[in-house]
């Protein structure tokens, strides 16, 4: 296996790397289209970066909000490699905002994130050595990046594919698919398989959950990891009254038949209430049925509805260290970075939101 630096054996704040040191002293990111600019001891919209003296850091380095094993189908994935088993692992922050996530306490709940950022987190760390063994201890074939958006921690997903692949497992990335060129240019040589939501055609609900977003940054994404080689596989959560209009979602169709291919697979996962979007119904059934069939005729060979399962949902697994096969004193306590670069103060708590609002 690739030796890692040493740096990874413990938790510590780890040096970003797309980041641009600007002539007016702040520090701009490019891992996902918004492209904070930040000063010192601003955290970016995500949360888990931080500028620290005109370097950006990554907060979540190795810090794993949840694991689980389940079959790739489950991500969802059906075209590649089907019948086996992937450890999904996730950490915290997100680029969207969206209203009906359900793993809203890791994606952006602010209690976790800020505690991350105090250096008072209890999560488990795990280092990218040891998320690989633990993988090939419970004899899986794959490990998935999911439940948070994985750009957030790209240094982390990075390490971890590398180690993966000289191991002989594969690497799935399950992502809304906000990101910059530059950061897929990074990832594609280690991700096998992109699994991206498209979420509607329409730029007023990515908008909504998203002020950078615009319809065009996702579907260019998602061409673009094709293009570098990555197996790509769409999903829709069909949400009543935001993103169901039938002729719209013929759109999503007929795109991914034009630009990924006819055979390209496109899941059509079935809407759950959840936080500010807990006064809609969940979708029902038929819905996804006529879906299908509006796809079908639209000309796409492979659409698979989920009519029991809306996301990639964190909120039933078992506790990580039950997975790392050690006792939860040892895998919670306090996270703290070893590095002293940033002294007494820690990590200044000046939210992007804040500067923003």
């Amino acid at each position: 296996m690739g030796r890692l630096d040493k740096q990874t054996d413990s938790y510590r704040l780890q040096a970003t790397r797309l980041q641009e040191k600007l002539d007016d002293g702040t520090t701009r990111c490019h891992l996902c289209p918004w492209r904070c600019r930040l000063r010192h001891g601003q955290r970016g919209f995500c949360q888990a970066h931080v500028n620290r003296h005109g370097t950006l850091y990554n907060l979540s380095y190795g810090l794993i909000s949840a694991i689980d094993i389940s079959p790739i189908e489950q991500k969802p994935v059906r075209h590649f490699q089907p019948g086996t088993k992937v450890m999904s692992i996730g950490s915290y922050g997100c680029s969207f905002r969206c209203g009906g996530c359900h793993n809203l306490e890791i994606s952006w709940g602010v209690e976790a994130l800020d505690r991350m950022a105090h250096g008072e987190s209890t999560d488990a760390y795990v280092s990218p050595q040891q998320m690989v063994e633990t993988a090939l201890r419970h004899k899986v074939q794959g490990i998935a990046f999911t439940y948070s958006e994985p750009a957030v921690w790209l240094e982390y997903v990075l390490d971890v594919a590398q180690l993966a692949h000289e191991a002989g497992l594969y690497t799935v990335y399950v992502s809304n698919s906000f990101v910059t060129d530059e950061a897929l240019a990074e990832l594609a040589p280690h991700i096998d398989v992109l699994c991206s939501d498209i979420k509607s055609l329409d730029d007023d609900f990515y908008q909504d959950i998203c002020g950078k977003a615009q319809v065009q940054d996702i579907l260019h994404s998602v061409a673009q990891a094709q293009k570098l080689g990555i197996h790509v596989e769409t999903r829709t959560n069909i949400i009543p009254t935001r993103n169901d209009d039938p002729q719209m979602l013929r759109g999503i169709a007929e795109w991914i038949r034009d630009t990924l291919g006819a055979d390209s697979p496109w899941h059509v996962t079935r809407f759950f209430p959840a936080y500010k979007l807990s006064h809609l119904p969940a979708t029902e059934p038929r819905v996804l049925y006529d879906v299908q069939a509006i796809a079908l005729d639209a000309g796409l060979q492979h659409v698979y509805v989920y009519d029991d399962k809306g996301c990639d949902c964190a909120t039933e697994n078992l506790p990580v260290s039950t997975y790392l096969d050690a006792s939860p004193d040892a895998v919670h306590q306090v996270k703290k970075c070893s590095a002293s670069c940033c002294g007494e103060q820690g990590v200044l708590l000046k939210k992007y939101e804040q500067a923003t609002e």
